[in-house]
């Protein structure tokens, strides 16, 4: 095992872990900073915490879907002589970003309703 190749796991697991404590502290800031404006941060966070789920229901629908298009018109259409073996790969991550931001944006319009139901009841 080369040098380098041995630094490929070192660097990710340090990667990984300056990632994970830029996130906590930069949640531990936004919380004080909510907190010395006199507003409750867990209050904010159970606002609309079930459209979470929402969300990334209609992206894991929307790349599935994404998926079965793509193999639908891969299978549908002829194979290229110089890759007669091999799939087309842009087909299927240009389907899966499209067809999951459309389920993003449903999402979105989603939860706008129901932003403005909540604040039409109060």
């Amino acid at each position: 095992m080369e040098a380098t190749e041995a630094m490929v796991p070192i660097v990710l697991f340090i990667s990984m872990a300056i990632t994970l404590f830029g996130i906590v502290y930069m949640r531990n800031k936004e919380n004080m900073a909510l907190i010395e404006r006199g507003i409750n941060p867990r209050e904010s966070y159970k606002k609309f915490g079930s459209l979470t789920y929402l969300k990334y229901g209609l992206l894991m629908i929307g790349a599935g879907l994404g998926l079965l298009t793509a193999y639908l018109i891969d299978s549908a259409m002829p194979p290229v002589r110089l890759h007669s073996d091999q799939d087309r790969p842009a087909l299927y991550f240009s389907l899966i970003g499209i067809c999951g931001g459309i389920g993003l944006v449903i999402s979105y319009f989603i939860e706008k309703k129901e932003m403005q139901k909540h604040n039409n009841r109060d």
